[in-house]
């Protein structure tokens, strides 16, 4: 068993490209180069320092068995003091500036990888669970945290500290020299060589982490319908099954790694006895004074620092390889959805158009057959039809979430492929019927935390939606504190803050996911009126489920399977007994769609 292991850690392992290490350096420390080198200063000066004082030692030892005055002992023991005292205090700083420059660099990387993730589109978002990307944004970046803020330096330093080691023991003897030269050389092949064994599992115990952490997230998401659906045991099973699964890459890996460390460990036992006996041949044979073998035995365990340092190290750079290579696989994931060349879309009230629309979710049927409409600038469109029938994903199209598999989706008369996703973002804005809602203010809630907004504008549009009287019911005003996810508003007032940030923004074309019906009467009356004012001058796309919103839309479409089956003026189909909206509003509209 012993054998096979070791036969393993020596075979040869492919790491990632040492570009890779550099260029990731290069990008989040290039900032902070002034600690990077207050870092390296402080370090290379404590090396000088671990150097100097065994001499002062070997000098008080030398010396004291010759009977020098007490004074000569006592300079030498206040020198030996006072170099260890300074040691400790750079120790101190250099362990507070590189750990700033750690902290600095991974929260850099942090934002890079969450304004990456947010730039990709919906298919990869539907592929991969909020707890998993929690765990590659925060978890990957935490395990570069020593990588970022010493490795190269301490890589560097430890091999100066090494190198001086062993210059000073050639000048004691050349045999001490080049015996503890080759033990150092037969050491750092064995490092070189089991470096990157324990890359790929920890990447797998990685891996688990995140897929158990975007279970456990789910779960938690859902945990009233777990209770009702009385669904416990089975979420408790296959959290054990999660659980086991990373309990056994992270052994495996931990083993892995604990192998390394031993074999090391066994290397430094045989150092430590090869200086001893070096010493004492040298000291019988009347070469060197009793404290040179203190020397060469102290340099020696001394020699055991930079060793264990670089094994650390390497460990350090394998669970740094892993996050790496699953870092730059985030990286390196492309969006579907590229920003088109540029294309400005005209001003004012937009029209919107569908040009025989085919589209279907990756891996399934097709959701939208050929779906062709157009909406003449500021009008406003009732889409109806049952839950699955496709209105949803229409609306997720126009805002370019998803592009059609064929057809064209414009915007003013133009193909919405061809401008820029954020522009396009910015004329166009939903009012979700389940409004999200961010931990913080109302005001924050309102502006999403852009501080340029002044409250002048706030109050502004709060007045022309007919909200000051709702405003002032809360506590603390603009500034009421907001619990995530809206703890704390019913749901028609947060309905009423989507409806403020949508003037806000000032688009030109507006979809609403109309949802009036959850309503009590008087908030009702005050998205009515919402409604009303959000519906001038501008463009309008209704997903109706309430007649009162019904009765504000110019036409309707009816949607069936993907397909278009009616479509027409409002008033023409309401008052066509034979039409589907007609006999849809006899029956009463909720209950046939719901």
């Amino acid at each position: 068993m012993v054998g096979k292991t070791i036969e393993y850690l020596m075979e040869p392992r492919v790491g990632i490209p040492i570009r890779q290490y550099v260029a990731l350096l290069g990008k989040y420390l290039r900032p902070q180069m002034g600690l990077v080198i207050a870092v390296a200063v402080l370090l290379f000066t404590d090396i000088g320092l671990q150097l100097l004082n065994p001499q002062i030692l070997r000098y008080f030892i030398d010396e004291a068995l010759a009977g020098s005055p007490l004074d000569r002992l006592v300079l030498a023991a206040a020198f030996f003091t006072g170099i260890a005292l300074v040691q400790q205090v750079l120790s101190v700083f250099a362990t507070y500036v590189s750990g700033r420059v750690g902290w600095t660099a991974t929260n850099a990387l942090r934002g890079d990888l969450a304004r990456h993730c947010l730039s990709l589109d919906m298919p990869f978002h539907n592929e991969h669970t909020p707890g998993e990307m929690i765990e590659r944004i925060d978890g990957d970046a935490n395990q570069l945290g020593g990588f970022f803020s010493t490795f190269v330096i301490h890589i560097l330093s430890n091999a100066f500290l090494l190198i001086g080691i062993l210059a000073l023991l050639f000048r004691e003897d050349w045999r001490a020299g080049l015996s503890l030269t080759l033990f150092a050389a037969l050491t750092v092949f064995v490092i070189y060589r089991i470096k990157n064994v324990t890359v790929s599992h920890w990447k797998a115990s990685r891996e688990a982490s995140a897929d158990t952490l975007g279970f456990v997230e789910e779960r938690l998401s859902g945990a009233e319908d777990i209770r009702t659906s009385a669904a416990k045991p089975y979420v408790m099973r296959r959290f054990h099954e999660f659980m086991r699964k990373w309990f056994g890459k992270e052994m495996r890996a931990a083993f892995l790694t604990s192998v390394v460390l031993n074999i090391t460990w066994y290397l430094f036992t045989a150092g430590n006895a090869l200086a001893l006996g070096v010493g004492v041949y040298l000291y019988t044979s009347d070469l060197i004074t009793i404290g040179t073998v203190y020397l060469i035995l102290h340099y020696t365990i001394l020699l055991r620092l930079p060793m264990e340092i670089l094994v650390h190290r390497m460990e350090e750079l394998q669970r740094a390889t892993a996050s790496i290579v699953r870092i730059q696989e985030l990286f390196e994931t492309k969006r579907t959805v590229e920003d088109g060349r540029g294309l400005s879309l005209p001003d004012g009230a937009l029209s919107v158009e569908f040009d025989d629309v085919t589209f279907a979710y990756a891996g399934n049927d097709a959701v939208l057959h050929g779906v062709s409409f157009k909406l003449r600038p500021g009008r406003v469109l009732g889409l109806l039809g049952r839950t699955g029938g496709g209105k949803t994903t229409i609306t997720r199209l126009l805002f370019r979430l998803y592009d059609p598999d064929e057809g064209r989706v414009l915007l003013g008369g133009r193909d919405i492929r061809e401008a820029k996703t954020l522009e396009l973002r910015d004329r166009i804005a939903l009012v979700p019927q389940t409004v999200r809602l961010v931990h913080g203010s109302v005001r924050d809630n309102l502006t999403f935390f852009d501080s340029t907004i002044p409250d002048e504008r706030l109050q502004e549009i709060v007045r022309e939606l007919g909200l000051s009287r709702w405003l002032d019911s809360l506590p603390d005003g603009l500034d009421t504190q907001l619990e995530a996810d809206g703890g704390g508003l019913s749901a028609g007032e947060a309905q009423l803050l989507a409806f403020a940030r949508v003037f806000l923004k000032d688009p030109r074309v507006v979809v609403l996911d109309e949802a009036s019906s959850r309503l009590d009467p008087g908030t009702e009356r005050l998205i009515e009126r919402a409604v009303d004012k959000l519906i001038e001058g501008r463009t309008v796309i209704v997903i109706a489920h309430h007649l009162p919103t019904i009765e504000r839309c110019d036409e309707i479409i009816l949607l069936e399977d993907g397909r278009i089956v009616e479509r027409g003026d409002r008033k023409e189909l309401m008052d066509d007994p034979d039409t589907r909206f007609s006999r849809l509003l006899r029956t009463g509209l909720e209950g046939t769609l719901d």
